[in-house]
């Protein structure tokens, strides 16, 4: 039971629930632990008013654990804007405040049946996903699994992928679900920042350092200590900075700018590229040995029309999430749409999927999203030929291989074939086959 105050707990204990054992938990982080070392079959959280969860933190616990979680709350929250209509959807199951004996118990009866009756052991058989993620494909899965075995080691992570997969939520999944969670995330993008600029802006510089270094700054290497910095773009360092960071991922110390101070840092660093660092590192635009130090856990997102059968699950979960900021009369797609949906190959993967489907859900002027709305180009359904189609080209195509095959002799060929001269030469006429 996740708890902050511990009110609601101690009237759940005052209640004398027979054959119930609860552990309480008064933080994220520590229900997170509990949930590692021995995972129970119900959840409990409570919302007592005044102690306010984070909310993506707590979407992201629920999320991951196999847990059926039922929410205790005051009635009137379940319409309060202060808990989101994201974060109620994890919930198999409510209890509206002050706590009812009779209810509770049947409550805590129904929810434990269904997760009796479901399949444990795989955080990815979870309805949508895992990890605050969406998909239920065996791609999708297998990225949960190697998620898991990632989060119990503080290696560092290279993940790869086409433009748009997912790559810095997957680092931000990494880092909330293992132990450095209560530490910062600093993310970096190094080929958004100028190569003049990068030096100070992953290591700090001291005051006068240069002109208009007016006082320290802190880099990101820094500021992400004893938490996770995410390199995304990695490819694109400059070679001279490679050397940089390589030094800083053997050595865990930095050197700002203008300072010849060693600093000790304790950081996770997760790098992240669209390109292929193999290639690189042959072409000489990468180090070979920073690419070893980087690449020790190795994740490599799907593109979307790898899994297209996650298609409408991830519409349908956009659509949810961007509900509010669409026209009144749009209700959800249509099955044109959903078509041309899954036919679509998906060139800027779930990042242009998000962009369609917001922009459709405010332009639109039709109650269920169009293929026009979507602006993704209709599906022609194939021509089915007839069978006499069928036989014309198949009798084509064995004539023109038999007469090539014995030199354009059509005697021989009429021989091989099985028939008559005369039926052959009709045969090249009607076929329109050139000798």
């Amino acid at each position: 039971m996740l708890d902050g105050g511990g009110r609601i707990f101690s009237a759940l204990e005052a209640l004398g629930l027979e054959r119930w054992d609860f552990q309480v938990a008064s933080t994220i982080d520590a229900a997170r632990r509990a949930l590692r070392q021995d995972p129970g079959a119900i959840g409990l959280v409570a919302f007592d008013g005044v102690h306010a969860w984070p909310q993506a933190e707590l979407v992201m616990l629920l999320a991951r654990s196999e847990v059926e979680w039922v929410a205790l709350l005051e009635e009137g929250l379940l319409r309060s804007e202060r808990v989101s209509p994201e974060l109620l959807r994890n919930f198999n199951d409510f209890h509206s405040l002050p706590l009812d004996r009779d209810r509770i118990a049947m409550t805590l009866g129904h929810v434990h049946g269904k997760a009796a009756l479901l399949p444990r052991g795989d955080s990815s058989a979870l309805a949508g996903g895992g990890f605050g993620m969406t998909g239920r494909s065996e791609c999708m899965r297998l990225i949960y699994r190697q998620i898991e075995k990632v989060l119990g080691v503080d290696a560092p992570v290279l993940i790869g992928g086409e433009s748009g997969t997912g790559k810095e939520l997957v680092a931000r999944a990494i880092h909330q679900h293992s132990a450095r969670a209560s530490g910062p995330f600093v993310a970096m993008n190094c080929g958004a920042i100028a190569p003049s600029l990068i030096q100070s802006e992953l290591f700090g510089y001291e005051r006068g350092a240069f002109t208009g270094a007016a006082q320290r700054k802190i880099g990101n290497i820094e500021a992400a200590n004893d938490g996770v910095l995410f390199l995304d773009e990695i490819g694109d360092l400059p070679l001279e900075m490679q050397a940089n960071l390589l030094r800083f991922l053997q050595d865990r110390t930095i050197t700002r700018v203008g300072s010849t101070e060693r600093v000790k840092v304790n950081v996770r660093v997760i790098a992240a590229t669209h390109v292929d660092l193999q290639r690189a590192v042959a072409d000489g635009r990468f180090r070979q040995d920073l690419y070893y130090r980087l690449n020790v856990l190795g994740l490599t997102l799907p593109a979307l029309r790898e899994r297209r059968e996650d298609i409408p699950l991830l519409a349908q979960t956009i659509f949810d999430e961007q509900r509010v900021h669409a026209s009144p009369q749009v209700r959800g797609f249509s099955s044109a749409a959903l078509h041309a949906m899954m036919d679509y190959d998906w060139p800027g993967n779930v990042r242009e999927l998000i962009n369609r489907v917001q922009r459709a859900m405010i332009m639109s002027e039709n109650r269920l999203l169009s293929v026009a709305d979507l602006g993704l180009p209709p599906v022609v359904d194939p021509v089915t030929p007839t069978l006499e189609e069928i036989r014309t080209n198949v009798e084509r195509e064995v004539i023109e291989t038999s007469l090539k095959k014995h030199g354009n002799n059509v005697s021989e060929t009429a021989r091989r074939l099985g028939v008559s001269r005369v039926t052959l030469y009709r045969m090249i006429d009607r076929l329109k086959i050139v000798l």
